[in-house]
């Protein structure tokens, strides 16, 4: 190790801040992952033999301080103070991705057993460390696997329980907060779309291809195809578009796109 340049040394301290790992098992992440930030921390917190082990007890010690008086569960108001401890709005897309390794299965909740678990999974154990993961959480979603997984492991977490499908106001606000992310032009327009044509609650098939849709299908739409087995309101959507001049001659209108 005494000949990384500085650039690396660099790297591997800070490394070593962010995640609590010692300098070897620093280096060798750093290393296999030819000194990409990224891939290192991918490396690091997808083998739990690397990571230093989450003291249980502190664990214990957060879920006490976030858990509600009168029911065994961490609820709105503990998930409220959490973000604020660790510094981070609550409508926070990087929230979804905590919930996501917690398994949580209803949005503002967490059980004992999915906050423990889930801290655990993370290697973390104190505030601070849960600060420092922030970044390496919110960049999760740049993983198009991970982001896949979180993409549907939300329409479950969203939805009412008991419930099948998705109200229709929850599942407008998920497409938002996820494709922001990502950027899809048509994201408002199918929100419109779906207010002004639909009103009514959304299944699963429909969540899960319009991720599809908006990964494979240009946004002019110049490579859809009307014979493809999209779910009908895709279709019908695709229709609006045209109806309403939104796309011209196989192009997204100037005015109409949002980036």
């Amino acid at each position: 190790m005494n000949k990384l340049g500085r650039g690396q040394r660099d790297k591997l301290q800070q490394f070593m801040l962010i995640t609590g790992a010692s300098e070897k098992v620093a280096f060798q992440a750093l290393k296999a992952s030819d000194w990409q930030f990224e891939g290192a921390f991918d490396l690091f917190y997808s083998h739990p033999q690397l990571r230093s082990v989450a003291d249980t007890r502190h664990i214990e010690e957060l879920y006490n301080r976030y858990k509600d008086p009168y029911v065994d569960m961490i609820m709105a108001d503990g998930i409220s103070l959490l973000c604020n401890d660790i510094q981070v709005d609550p409508q926070d897309i990087v929230m979804l991705v905590v919930s996501w390794h917690m398994k949580a299965a209803t949005m503002c909740e967490f059980s004992k057993k999915e906050f423990i678990g889930g801290l655990q999974a993370m290697g973390i154990d104190s505030l601070d460390k849960f600060r420092e993961r922030i970044p390496f959480l919110r960049s999760e979603l740049r993983d198009e696997q991970k982001f896949r997984e979180i993409y549907d492991f939300a329409f479950g977490w969203a939805k009412e329980k008991g419930q099948k499908s998705l109200a229709l106001d929850t599942a407008i606000g998920m497409w938002q907060l996820l494709f922001a992310e990502k950027h899809w032009p048509l994201v408002d327009h199918w929100c419109e779309f779906l207010q002004a044509r639909h009103n009514k609650v959304i299944s699963r098939d429909t969540w899960s291809q319009l991720l599809e849709f908006a990964r494979t299908v240009d946004p002019a739409l110049s490579n859809y195809d009307p014979d493809g087995a999209w779910p009908y309101l895709i279709d019908e959507f695709v229709e609006y578009l045209n109806e309403t001049s939104i796309i011209q001659k196989g192009k997204l209108s100037e005015w109409n796109y949002k980036s």
